[in-house]
């Protein structure tokens, strides 16, 4: 790279960063297409749309019934927002929260009424009905002339597979009518008989038209009929006071890490944190561009990316002075600096965006939502690392600053025997991770139950009240949630306001019919209003027991594709198990606190074990591929001293990240509502678990693993 060239890039990157700041805050166009004011938010920071259905001719529908509806209702609203919430309200009723729109009337056209679906012959034979159908989805395929058509294809369950192979074996060439609120909506011809419960509706359709009829077939497919009773557009769950807190808080967080960049890799650390800068930028405007919804859990993302952003910088750079420390050229060291780096930063980033693709593949709601957030900041954490830091880091070179003074020479650590204290470390493992049972029982024993299981997992109770005065967020949040906590002396408190009224819905564990009485009365009493504009029902939890299924699949799922993938880069299984062990512990560890510190588990749970496994196995990585490499380099030199070896020589990585991460999440816990520092406190035990475990954990198993493998026979 010339001079010419080299201040090219480095002008590049400055328009760059600047157009990205402007579409950042001012968007592109009339509509602001790219500003993070359009950033789609979740109903926890934003609002939205609550729609309430009822039963229709049964009151007191079965359990299984309401059950079955809300999960099959859910997957169907997943189309509009991941983040979207569907939970029981009294015993046949069924809110549906929608964030990040505010037309009611709009949703429910689009939404669709869910009514009866029958799947019948043109005499009126029944074949199957509608829950019956387990999905239906609009795809293409390849017809017999070789071109793409639309199709919808249905996914029965056993028994509709059973009652459908049997009729359409005895009709083929008729037609079986799709029957949706006593209407044809589709009559599809029978060409041959479908045994293997999966069917193909066919025909001359649109994209649009194959969406809508697959779309009606899920809705229509719903255990119960439902009728619509009540719509409101609502605010956001957790006040205005989260945004802004978080806002500030990731500022500040973000500073300060840019700063210890800069005191920790001098120039090298400038550039990482002007990549920073661009990396954020891109983050900000691609969550638009793709429509995302961002949500307190989708922090977590955010914030675990930003991590693993300056994570493959503190590689590289350390990497960098390495070789300036062995006796390269400052040139020769930038080169192979980013060479050495790449496998450990790519092995790291693929394996946690692996477990993102699988995740949002395989789960819903807030999984799904934390897994697009967390594999769009991956990727772009690689592309900021592996081309914008190198181009501008070359550039600055070939500028003149080429003294070793600029980058800072690595500083000789004698090797630290870590495996001499593997024993006491396992001891102060198992001591962290049997901590957590042990307080489960004891909760359990006094009463509490053995965790704090939030409304999201419990259920809870929804107060509507009708002020006589238009209260503000604010007011909600600094009046409104104390007078209530007084009464629960539960944190865990959510206010929404109805748009264009002045009711407000104040959400909280399940309450006592005293503790009603002792909520309604603070109210009246506060503000003068008569008990008859209090009204109290009982809601269901927002993560039905499928979604919990969904989600714990999903995590197996992940983790036995990241030991598949950690087995096939490292041609060594015990590197595979020994990493998984390592992830297993810090969840538990992280657990142990939520028993411990009885930290509400609802929504957030999920969201934070999900960045403890992303983070946990990108810090094990590094450490296995300086194993690797030393293996090749030390040939001659005992196992236990090459793995201490490279555990020491990626010491000051593992502590520079830890220290990286951990700012940004401690000054969100120290500036966050109760809610953000719920959600804070177990990410730092997360990290602070995963930093611990990458030095004094991965290591040893895999040496204990490796040491006491069995000798091949003699032949």
């Amino acid at each position: 790279m010339n001079k010419t060239r080299a201040k090219a890039v480095l002008g590049g990157a400055v328009v760059l960063l600047l157009i990205l700041v402007y579409t950042a805050a001012f968007g592109i166009g009339k509509t602001g297409t790219g500003s993070m004011k359009n950033i789609v938010l979740g109903l926890d920071l934003s609002g939205g749309v609550s729609i309430t259905y009822e039963a229709v001719g049964d009151e007191n529908p079965s359990a299984e019934d309401m059950n079955d509806t809300v999960y099959k209702l859910q997957q169907r609203v997943d189309g509009y927002s991941t983040e979207a919430h569907v939970y029981q309200e009294g015993s046949n009723r069924i809110n549906v929260e929608i964030p990040g729109v505010s037309d009611a009337n709009a949703i429910l056209t689009e939404l669709g009424k869910p009514g009866s679906l029958e799947f019948r012959l043109t005499d009126g034979t029944v074949v199957i009905t509608g829950d019956q159908v387990d999905s239906a989805s609009a795809g293409t395929q390849q017809n017999q002339m070789g071109n793409q058509e639309y199709v919808v294809q249905l996914e029965l369950n056993d028994e509709g597979a059973e009652a459908f192979a049997e009729a359409t074996s005895e009709n083929v060439g008729n037609v079986i009518e799709i029957v949706y609120d006593d209407e044809v909506i589709s009559a599809p011809r029978v060409n041959e008989a479908i045994t293997g419960g999966t069917a193909y509706i066919t025909g001359s359709f649109t994209a649009e038209e194959a969406q809508n009829l697959a779309s009606s077939i899920r809705i229509g497919s719903l255990s119960l009929e439902l009728q619509e009773i009540r719509s409101n557009v609502v605010g956001a769950q957790l006040g205005e006071n989260a945004i802004h807190t978080s806002l500030i808080a990731g500022a500040i967080g973000i500073v300060l890490v840019m700063l210890f960049m800069i005191w920790a890799y001098a120039l090298p650390g400038v550039v990482s944190a002007f990549a920073l800068l661009i990396y954020i930028g891109l983050d900000l405007v691609l969550l638009n561009a793709f429509d995302m919804t961002l949500t307190l859990p989708g922090i977590a993302g955010i914030i675990l990316s930003i991590g693993m952003a300056v994570d493959a910088n503190v590689i590289i750079y350390a990497r960098i002075r390495e070789e300036i420390a062995a006796g390269a050229s400052v040139k020769v060291a930038i080169r192979t600096g980013f060479q050495k780096a790449l496998s450990a930063i790519l092995d790291g980033n693929i394996t946690t965006l692996i477990a993102a693709f699988v995740l949002n593949f395989m789960g819903t709601g807030t999984v799904k939502g934390f897994a697009q957030t967390l594999a769009l900041g991956i990727v772009l954490s690689m592309v900021t690392a592996l081309v914008i830091s190198r181009l501008i880091i070359n550039a600055v070179y070939e500028l003149g600053f080429r003294d070793e003074k600029y980058y800072k020479k690595a500083k000789q650590i004698p090797t630290i025997n870590f495996l001499g204290k593997k024993n006491l470390c396992f001891v102060i493992s198992l001591v962290l991770i049997l901590v957590g049972p042990l307080f489960m029982v004891i909760n359990s024993a006094s009463g509490r139950g053995a965790l704090n299981l939030s409304m999201d997992f419990m259920g809870g109770t929804s107060t509507s009240v009708m002020f006589d005065e238009d209260l503000s967020i604010a007011q909600l949040d600094s009046d409104v949630k104390p007078l209530i906590m007084d009464v629960t002396g539960d944190a865990e408190i959510q206010t929404q306001k109805v748009a264009g009224s002045n009711e407000v819905y104040i959400k909280t564990r399940v309450l006592s019919v005293d503790e009603r009485e002792a909520v309604s009365k603070a109210i009246q009493d506060a503000y003068g209003i008569d008990k008859k504009a209090i009204n109290f029902e009982t809601i269901s939890s927002t993560v039905s027991n499928e979604m919990r299924q969904d989600a714990v699949v999903a995590v197996i799922v992940a983790a036995l594709c990241m030991l598949v993938y950690i087995w096939f880069r490292f041609k060594d299984i015990r590197f595979a198990g020994s990493a998984v062990i390592a992830l297993l512990h810090d969840v538990l560890v992280v657990f142990s606190c939520y028993a411990v510190v009885r930290i509400s588990v609802g929504n957030t749970f999920i969201a934070c074990m999900l960045t403890i496994v992303g983070y946990s196995i990108n810090a094990t990585i590094v450490i296995f591929d300086r194993i690797r490499e030393n293996l090749k380099v030390m040939r001659k030199a005992p196992l236990a001293e090459i793995v201490n070896a490279s555990i020491t020589q990626t010491l000051t990585r593992s502590i520079y990240t830890t220290v990286t991460t951990f700012l940004t999440i401690a000054v969100l816990y120290i500036l966050g509502v109760a809610t953000i520092k719920e959600f804070a406190l177990p990410l730092i035990v997360g990290v602070l678990a995963g930093g611990y475990s990458s030095v004094c954990i991965t290591g040893a198993l895999w040496y204990l693993m490796k040491s006491h493998q069995k000798a091949a026979p003699a032949k």
